[in-house]
């Protein structure tokens, strides 16, 4: 099962993190299948590849509680449900 989920980098105590695609059975930091975009708890940054995310999410990813958070407050669902209705 391909899972949407967060890989851990930059330095001890100031962390970012991307958004990857990646089998679920795969360490945390191990190779992703895609890059989907960047999240900085620290600033609240946040960039994406949305029709990317959306492609994967359509092909059955399923994200992880945090990457669905990120995700629902960028309203990336809605595009799904939009290009699923047409």
């Amino acid at each position: 099962m391909i899972k949407l989920r967060l890989k851990r980098f930059g330095k001890k105590r100031e962390a970012s993190y991307r958004i990857i695609a990646i089998n679920s059975l795969t360490r945390r930091d191990g190779r992703p299948i895609e890059e989907l975009g960047f999240y900085n708890p620290r600033t609240d940054e946040v960039k994406l590849n949305v029709p990317a995310i959306v492609k994967r999410l359509q092909q059955g990813a399923q994200p992880t509680d945090t990457v669905r958070s990120i995700l629902v407050k960028a309203n990336v669902f809605e595009q799904v449900s939009a290009t699923a209705a047409s």
